[in-house]
């Protein structure tokens, strides 16, 4: 009996498994993780500017044969050639990638074109591929011209069933023109659209001498050339700058343009007149990758939050051609005010960034500067010519060995006929005897009996002699590198008239105009200026009337409650508001709530400490100085611009210990050089304000000494005037005191008792 086989034991999975370091392992599969996200997915190529999603896609409609000139098909038979043939990864992915290569306002040369919903500048996404159709335009014909002429390499396709371009040889600049933009591992790439005619102008430059200065390319080669249009407000200098080294940032404006207006000035600036002095802006362009539908809702909701108060209300009156409509809040309002403002508060001023980083023809990452970005594409360019040039002058001496055949064929042709027909094999027989080739001699088996004629053969000589005249111009190409670059620039012009300035797709569309220099902006400045009465009742609910109210005016309030404070100020002030505790608080006038009712308690609008009463009511002048004093004598001279806090917590200003209160806040007037203080136990003090030191801060100085009690008020005057006061009852009289020598001290002195009829609350 024979011995029974064992079967053979599973190997172990646990041997397969490697004992290495995590840190290392991680560090190498991340590494090659890097590189292929670099490599292969978020960097242009700078030979032809795409990235392989792009670049399969326009294959895969190449192959599909959507020229320009045939019939359009489904986006999904694209998507579906894509991601089965070349490109393994999601079919949204790659349906996004295509819908943008086809939005004329994401690209600047489209290079699909569309039929249906490809989505729209208001942000709105594209309609699903199976409801969409595409084909290929004629820059992406020219982008891919000469795949057939052995100008690049192929290779294998991820599943090795098919072959793929590396790059395309077109003489179409699609990185510069197109533009690209991608977030790699460690490294990015932003790159605008340009203008071809200009990109061109810039490359003959350089052909022409290849030691041109970069300020030279800068002549002609202007800067971006947006898709969308709008105005770049760089200046020359900045904009060359960020060329020169690869890097840097573009501010790109939005375009007033108004173009039913009748005045060439308003026209220009975006102003359309509409009678009784009333005007609009209008808006015709926007800046690049901005989604007009944000936009407007970005606007909407400034107007309601009240960041844009000169603003009425903005309308989208947009068709083929964007139309933004700004309506100002008053014919009173500065257009140029008006613009600023959006500039400043809205994405109608954006940054585009500049990031010159792309794959070389070693494929390596390397941010450019533009004369070296173009020196490398001119090199390409060349390298494609050469090697069209050299599959040309093996199609030639293919066809000549052809040609030489059958003329050797029709000069003895009685003979080739009676091989033909004698010999089971004439082949090797007319080899030997004619010295024909392989090649040749299959040929002439193959030809057919109609093309013995002797027209055929005179034809043969004309296209022999084509054929080596032709040979001849391209030996002298390949050798002589002053005629490659004079067929690159004829080429290149050629190019440029498809493209020129004239023509509708290569009319420049973003203006180049370095913005004036503008002052500080404001949002005090887009304040409507009008007249106000201010209220604050003795229970801290504010309010404002409008108009300038008589004193004493009958005005609504709480039962219990009645005016504590009452002002005259404009919509565009600041008012201060004084608290015992030595805090200053900042609130605009134009903040207010109205008149109508009781207002709105201040500390809603404040983060006052409840214990701190507001002591005074001020509105804010540029330049104006402050006497401050606290009850315990103490105080100092403040600028009043130290005083305005930028937060509801208000500032800090005078130091107060316990029990001590900020008691006196008084203006001083330009003229005034003297104090005068007097304290609870009624002695009066005069000295120099010049001994008072000008703080934003703290304690101050000691004004007046006492020995009970504390200060019960202070003022400022000018010693020559004298000292004034109110006189009791209702007649409102002031009563003046010429002669104030006797009580005029050092500052921290006693003082003595005031001049008779001084008023008994110790109140100037």
């Amino acid at each position: 009996m024979p011995p029974t086989k064992t079967p053979e034991a599973d190997p172990d999975p646990f041997d397969a498994i490697v004992d290495a370091p995590f840190d290392s392992a991680l560090s190498e599969r991340y590494l090659v993780y890097a590189l292929s996200t670099i490599t292969a997915r978020s960097l242009p190529d700078l030979r032809d500017g795409l990235k392989p999603v792009h670049r399969r896609l326009l294959w895969a409609m190449r192959q599909l044969k959507l020229d320009p000139s045939q019939a359009f098909k489904k986006s999904a038979r694209v998507v579906g050639d894509v991601i089965g043939k070349y490109h393994p990864h999601g079919d949204q992915s790659v349906y996004d990638a295509m819908v943008r290569l086809a939005q004329d306002f994401a690209l600047r040369y489209p290079l699909v074109e569309g039929q249906g919903n490809f989505g729209n500048i208001d942000g709105d996404n594209a309609a699903a591929y199976r409801y969409t159709e595409a084909r290929l335009t004629k820059t992406a014909i020219q982008l891919m011209a000469g795949l057939e002429d052995g100008t690049v390499t192929y290779h294998p396709t991820y599943n090795g069933e098919d072959e793929e371009p590396e790059i395309f040889p077109g003489l179409f600049p699609n990185l510069l023109a197109n533009g690209s933009s991608g977030i790699a591992v460690g490294m990015a790439t932003s790159i605008p659209s340009h203008n071809v005619a200009e990109v061109i102008d810039a490359t003959l430059l350089l052909i022409d001498n290849p030691h041109v200065e970069h300020g030279a390319l800068m002549e002609v080669f202007k800067g971006p050339d947006f898709a969308t249009g709008g105005v770049v407000i760089d200046s020359a200098a900045g904009i060359a700058a960020a060329y020169e080294t690869g890097r840097g940032a573009f501010r790109v404006r939005a375009r007033f343009h108004a173009a039913e207006a009748k005045d060439v000035a308003d026209r220009d600036a975006g102003v359309e007149r509409l009678g009784s002095g009333m005007w609009q802006l209008v808006v015709s362009e926007i800046p690049y990758q901005v989604p007009k539908g944000k936009l407007i809702e970005q606007i909407a909701q400034a107007i309601a939050d009240k960041k844009l108060p000169i603003l009425e209300d903005i309308r989208d009156e947009s068709d083929a051609a964007i139309r933004l409509v700004f309506v100002p809040k008053s014919r009173n309002v500065d257009p140029d005010l008006l613009k600023d403002a959006l500039y400043r508060l809205t994405d109608l001023e954006s940054r585009f960034s500049l990031n010159l980083n792309v794959l070389d023809a070693g494929r390596t990452p390397g941010v450019m500067g533009l004369k070296l970005l173009l020196q490398e594409w001119v090199i390409a360019q060349i390298d494609i010519l050469l090697r069209r040039t050299q599959h040309r002058l093996d199609k030639i001496a293919a066809r000549l060995e052809l040609v030489d055949g059958y003329i050797i064929a029709f000069l003895n042709l009685d003979r080739i006929i009676e091989i033909i027909r004698g010999e089971d094999e004439p082949k090797p027989l007319m080899i030997a005897e004619f010295a024909l080739t392989d090649r040749q001699a299959e040929a002439i088996l193959n030809m057919r009996l109609r093309s013995l004629r002797k027209l055929e053969e005179m034809e043969l000589r004309t296209e022999h002699a084509a054929l080596l005249a032709e040979r001849d111009e391209l030996q002298k190409l390949l050798e002589s590198p002053a005629r490659q670059r004079t067929r690159l620039k004829r080429d290149l012009a050629a190019l440029r008239k498809d493209y020129a300035e004239d023509t509708v797709l290569g009319r420049r569309r973003t203006t180049i105009a370095e913005a004036a220099p503008t002052a500080a902006f404001s949002m005090d400045a887009m304040i409507e200026k009008e007249p106000v009465t201010v209220i604050l009742s003795q229970r801290g609910w504010i309010k404002a009337a409008r108009g300038h109210l008589a004193p004493g005016g009958e005005m609504k309030f709480k039962e219990g409650d009645g005016p504590a404070f009452e002002l005259h100020a404009q919509t565009t002030d600041k008012l201060l508001f004084a608290a015992a505790n030595g805090r200053f608080y900042t609130l605009g006038a134009d903040k207010l709530p109205g008149a109508r009712g009781f207002g709105e308690p201040l500390r809603t609008m404040l983060d006052i400490d409840p214990e701190a009463a507001i002591i005074r009511v001020l509105v804010y002048r540029p330049g104006m100085q402050l006497l401050l004093a606290s009850d315990s004598g103490r105080g100092f001279v403040a600028e009043a611009g130290e005083l305005l806090a930028e937060t509801r917590k208000g500032r800090g200003v005078m130091s107060v210990k316990p029990g001590v209160k900020l008691s006196v806040i008084r203006e001083v007037a330009p003229e005034h050089d003297h104090v005068a203080v007097v304290g609870d136990n009624r002695k009066l003090l005069i000295f120099a304000l010049s001994d008072m030191p000008v703080m934003a801060k703290g304690q101050g100085v000691t004004l007046q000494r006492y020995r009970d009690g504390g200060l019960a008020d202070a003022v400022t005057l000018r010693l020559e005037d004298g000292l004034s006061w109110t006189m009791g009852g209702e007649s409102g009289r002031t009563r003046t005191e010429k002669d104030v020598v006797m009580w005029k001290v050092a500052r921290g002195a006693a003082g003595r008792l005031p001049p008779s009829g001084f008023p008994r609350d110790n109140k100037f």
